[in-house]
């Protein structure tokens, strides 16, 4: 049951979120009507039966969609979602890890096998971003390690739920939270795509099937990275009986979600070297939770 949870979450969720957002959030920031809700399974449907048109031979730019996707989906199965992940006793804090950077570096690779020179450009601040707020996510799941004396992510969770807050977990959740716009790719940190500058950045070459499943590794994406922040450093709800426990955990997602879509309507980007410096500091903060975790704080 919880293979079937983690994975409909991640897959249905995702998009189901992205439309709230776009009809709640969005459109009522700039007093439209918006699209449907479910828009976003329109626009997949619409993107996978269309011809499958590749613009380098490349056998990377194949299957590194594919690739994406189902990375994206083994995080998910490694991530509390309001119960135990079905994954859990299989993998860590570090496969985890390794499998958010599998999606991140097949959308590099697409960028860089592509017959443009503006999927390389976003090919290559993708790179930066990544190299700048992946550290962020690892330095945060340490300091959850320390505390709760266990890479696995469910025992994390259930430390900070069994012994309530402290300083360092804290710490390393405003970290996360700060981090989080950038790390699913939303305005001010959609660097990579600035649709006005480089047209959509690693992805622009792509079409049909390949787009539709990097856009569903995308919205997958947000439902882990919301679980993750939400399962560990805000474990509160998640000791009730399973559906009370899902629920919990559905609308902590929902919230950070919208929260997400706010700022990402009413912001505008910013340039490449003031997220840089944006980043360091939270990268410091997040180092700073760290110190205290060292420290027993």
């Amino acid at each position: 049951m919880t293979f079937v949870l983690n994975l409909g979450l991640a897959l249905l969720g995702g998009p189901l979120l992205a439309g709230v957002v776009r009809k709640m959030v969005k459109a009522r920031v700039h007093s439209r009507q918006g699209p449907p809700i479910i828009q976003p399974f329109y626009d997949l449907f619409k993107l996978l039966g269309k011809e499958d048109l590749e613009s380098s031979p490349s056998l990377v730019l194949r299957y590194a969609p594919m690739v994406a996707l189902a990375a994206i989906l083994a995080a998910a199965l490694l991530t509390p979602m309001g119960v135990r992940p079905p994954l859990g006793g299989h993998g860590d804090m570090i496969v985890f890890t390794y499998f958010i950077t599998i999606a991140a570096v097949m959308v590099i690779f697409a960028g860089l096998v592509s017959a443009s020179p503006y999927s390389m450009m976003g090919a290559g601040r993708e790179i930066m971003m990544h190299l700048v707020v992946e550290p962020v996510l690892i330095i945060c799941l340490v300091i959850a390690a320390i505390k709760s004396g266990s890479l696995v992510m469910w025992d994390m969770a259930a430390w900070n739920y069994v012994n309530g807050p402290s300083i360092s977990m804290i710490v390393g959740g405003v970290a996360l939270l700060l981090a989080l716009q950038a790390q699913i790719g939303k305005i001010p940190f959609d660097i990579a795509e600035a649709e006005t500058e480089i047209m959509g950045g690693p992805l622009v070459e792509l079409s049909g099937p390949k787009l539709a499943l990097f856009e569903w590794a995308f919205f997958a994406r947000q439902i882990v990275y919301a679980s993750v922040l939400a399962a560990i450093f805000i474990p509160w709800g998640t000791g009730f009986a399973l559906p009370w426990n899902i629920g919990a955990h559905l609308l902590k997602i929902t919230v950070i979600i919208l929260l997400v879509g706010l700022i990402d309507v009413v912001n505008p980007r910013l340039r490449i070297d003031q997220a840089m410096s944006y980043f360091f500091g939270v990268v410091f903060v997040a180092l700073v939770g760290m110190a205290f975790a060292l420290i027993g704080a």
